[in-house]
């Protein structure tokens, strides 16, 4: 009786069947992990990162830090928002019409 299921597992299965199968499964692995592992976002953005996620122009940037409504930090003439800041500037000036 065991021969005759080897016999007809090796009819059924053949080796490009569980290449196939391989490829599949790390395919499928490969996919999980590139959902559960997502990079976190940068914490503090250089100038043109937060125009470029604000939308606005260099000018309006210069009047968010001199009127307070975005903190700042500067670091050698660099300047550094923080995403935290930008965020929650943004949800303090939504507009429900």
């Amino acid at each position: 009786m065991k021969t005759e299921s080897k016999k007809l597992l090796t009819e059924l299965l053949t080796t490009s069947d569980l290449v196939d199968f391989r490829r599949a499964l790390l395919s499928d692995i490969d996919k999980l992990l590139k959902e559960r592992i997502k990079p976190t976002p940068k914490t503090w953005l250089k100038s043109s990162e937060a125009k470029a996620l604000l939308q606005v122009s260099n000018g309006t940037l210069q009047n968010m830090r001199n009127n307070g409504s975005l903190p700042f930090t500067k670091i050698g003439g660099v300047i550094y928002y923080n995403r935290e800041d930008i965020q929650k500037m943004l949800l303090e000036n939504k507009q429900t019409y």
